[in-house]
């Protein structure tokens, strides 16, 4: 049985992860939220194989969320955040805020994060309800969206025939 191309399905979160699930792709997006944009930089902080890096880096170039400008010294290059790939800084602190809670050991996380302009503590937002109370997954009703398709209206409540998908 063959793999599952995510990059096909209609699900944007599946998508997603056919360009975020890939191991390195997320420790190379780390990097460049931490200011890291020379290959040799990268290579050296995450320990990965140039081969490796490249593929990771040539992906997310390809995919929006890096890009790939000259510098002024000629044949080489460095690594930007483009906007989609800041647009997923809160995701990555997210994620961040989830490890350092239960994926650290007890001496506590390698690095914290701090604003830059205060030196206070980066914290990642609770989501929270119209009421101001934190929302759980079982205070969330999930409804079709206006891309959804007849499977989806039918799973989740609306008419599969609102939709030709």
């Amino acid at each position: 049985m063959g793999r599952t191309d995510f990059g096909r399905m209609r699900c944007p979160v599946a998508r997603s992860m056919a360009v975020l699930g890939e191991r390195w792709a997320m420790l190379v997006l780390r990097e460049a939220f931490y200011g890291t944009t020379r290959f040799d930089a990268f290579e050296r902080n995450l320990g990965i194989a140039p081969n490796i890096l490249a593929a990771r880096l040539r992906d997310l170039v390809e995919h929006g969320l890096l890009q790939k400008a000259p510098l002024p010294e000629g044949a080489r290059h460095e690594y930007r955040l483009t906007e989609k790939g800041r647009d997923f800084f809160p995701a990555y602190l997210a994620l961040k805020a989830w490890a350092d809670r239960w994926m650290t050991g007890p001496e506590g996380p390698l690095v914290l994060l701090e604003d830059a302009a205060t030196g206070r503590p980066v914290e990642v937002p609770v989501p929270l309800s119209a009421t101001g109370r934190p929302l759980r997954p079982e205070d969330v009703r999930v409804l079709p969206g206006p891309g959804a398709g007849r499977a989806t209206r039918a799973r989740f409540g609306g008419s599969p025939d609102a939709a030709h998908g």
